[in-house]
């Protein structure tokens, strides 16, 4: 089953996001804190939401995502930043389920487009993705400015 998350399955989003981040090599990467997802997902002004798959009453799986926009189509998308489904659940069509909900949503909503990034070595996960249609954006490279870049970025020195 494939719902709209609530504030009760915070415990379970952040211990997936965990095995998640264990799963890319980065679990000591992971800084997120119960209230900080309670608050971002369900405070008074979301900009961040999450379904979650469960299986007889236990969430076993979750989608968080944010509106992204589209200066050339004039229209809203999905951005998803994690799908991730326990290892023993896969197979079961959680994760498919999952993103033909965020297709919904988008087609519902009038959205132009669901899209995400993908790890490079995720090649069950690329393969995954290639199945359901989704196609690589491979002319594009993502940047990220995060840590010192960042704050050097927002406060550059006036010499």
């Amino acid at each position: 089953m494939i719902r709209y998350a609530t504030a009760g399955d915070v415990p379970e989003i952040l211990r997936l996001v965990r095995e998640l981040a264990e799963y890319e090599r980065a679990r000591h990467e992971v800084k997120a804190t119960e209230d900080q997802l309670r608050d971002r997902l369900f405070g008074d002004d979301p900009k961040v939401f999450a379904h979650v798959a469960e299986h007889d009453g236990r969430v076993v799986g979750f989608a968080v995502w944010f509106l992204s926009f589209s200066t050339w189509n004039g229209t809203h998308g999905i951005y998803l930043e994690d799908l991730y489904v326990e290892p023993e659940y896969r197979g079961h069509g959680y994760g498919k389920a999952l993103l033909t909900e965020l297709a919904r949503v988008a087609d519902d909503r009038g959205y132009g487009r669901v899209e995400w990034s993908v790890l490079d070595w995720n090649e069950p996960a690329i393969g995954f993705y290639k199945a359901l249609g989704a196609r690589p954006q491979d002319e594009w490279t993502v940047y990220r400015l995060t840590g010192d870049a960042l704050t050097r970025a927002a406060r550059p020195s006036s010499g």
